[in-house]
């Protein structure tokens, strides 16, 4: 690794951690030299295409993406406490000082092209490289370039990727297979957030809805008794991708009547499923989906009441999905649709993958039901 180019921190920066090149897909928490070659060659080839010499990442979207699964973040809410310029010749990490020493050891790759640039935590992270200059590009300036260059995962990505889902699944499970009815909504948002903290996922939604709240679409967690019958949604990231699950939890005898809107909610969400296929326009399988709300006794404009998901991946939808949008479906990309009525919800983050449409976030003690040929989750009955 170069020097670093700060003026006020000329000393040379240790490497980063090892590479794994070579290791098989998934191999643990470490990034893969062959998958980062791909991404830089994907962003070079972006560059070629404006013809530009430079692009400056700055969003933990894009980051944890180029830097292969790099934490970036300290608060969940804060912005990144790095950021990258790529260009033809090598990148220019640029991170603030006092978290540099932790962010070589930890969590940036090993790359001897790589300049680091310590930034002292008081002034701009970007600091020049944001002024606008020939041949910089900014991610506002290449934003669904950016999503089409993210959206097909790399083998270790997608093994990362299958692991994180899998165990988001196991969360909701187990949490709800430990609640009561007396229990308060807060109380299992909590049991939620653990288990995922537990697993190194960072809890970025935990929400739950019972009796008395169904009717909200994003039920923050109250004090509320979750009741006979609730529904626990949860968003969870790491290794910088987001899995998105919903799961719903009845106590006592099925109510026919939400039985049946359950039922209805699954067929709109396979008219979703049907049409997420690679090379179609994301606002063709958005389309389809809506359609099927009428078709499926619903009103036909209940999608207007809350935003039915999209594309998966680096950030929680990689975009959210909306008449006309013009992304295409790229082979191997993830994503997490979200059909919606009044007391019925289905998501579930699946793949679109060679053989059709594959549910990602599975745990095989959850109940499921078939529908339109693929396995779905049903309510937990208890």
């Amino acid at each position: 690794m170069s020097p670093a180019t700060d003026p006020m921190d000329p000393a040379v920066a240790p490497a980063g951690p090892p590479d794994v090149a070579g290791a098989p897909a998934g191999a643990g928490d470490a990034p893969v030299a062959a998958d980062r070659a791909v991404k830089r060659q994907r962003v070079l080839e972006l560059l070629d295409v404006r013809g530009a010499d430079r692009l400056l990442l700055t969003s933990a979207t894009a980051l944890s993406w180029y830097l292969d699964g790099a934490r970036v973040h300290v608060s969940l809410a804060g912005d990144p406490i790095a950021a990258v310029v790529v260009g033809r010749e090598g990148d220019e990490w640029l991170v603030f000082a006092n978290e540099a020493e932790r962010m070589l050891a930890e969590e940036l790759p090993h790359d001897p092209a790589a300049t680091l640039t310590r930034v002292p935590w008081h002034e701009p992270l970007a600091g020049s490289a944001a002024t606008p200059a020939t041949g910089l590009l900014t991610e506002a300036d290449v934003a669904a370039e950016l999503r089409a260059a993210r959206a097909s995962l790399l083998p270790a990505e997608l093994a990362r990727y299958r692991a994180l889902c899998r165990e988001v699944a196991e969360v909701l499970t187990d949490a709800a297979t430990g609640a009561h009815p007396e229990q308060s909504e807060r109380d299992v948002a909590a049991t939620l957030a653990a288990g995922l903290a537990a697993r190194g996922i960072d809890p970025l939604v935990a929400l739950v809805a019972g009796r008395s709240r169904l009717g909200h679409r994003h039920p923050l967690p109250t004090a509320a008794p979750i009741g006979d019958r609730s529904m626990l949604v949860v968003c969870g990231r790491r290794h910088g991708l987001i899995a998105n699950a919903t799961r719903w939890l009845r106590f006592g005898a099925t109510d026919p009547a939400e039985a049946d809107a359950e039922r209805r909610i699954l067929e709109v969400e396979a008219a979703f499923l049907d049409a997420t296929v690679p090379g179609a326009a994301l606002g063709d399988a958005f389309a389809a989906g809506i359609a099927a709300y009428g078709a499926n006794g619903f009103d036909a404009d209940e999608w207007r009441n809350h935003h039915q998901g999209g594309a998966a991946g680096y950030a929680g939808r990689d975009p959210r999905a909306m008449p006309g949008i013009a992304d295409v479906v790229q082979p191997g990309q993830p994503f997490a649709w979200n059909p919606t009525a009044p007391g019925a919800k289905v998501e579930d983050t699946v793949l679109a993958g060679p053989d059709g449409i594959e549910p990602l976030t599975v745990d095989p003690r959850w109940p499921t039901t078939r529908v339109a040929g693929r396995i779905r989750p049903a309510t937990l009955q208890l």
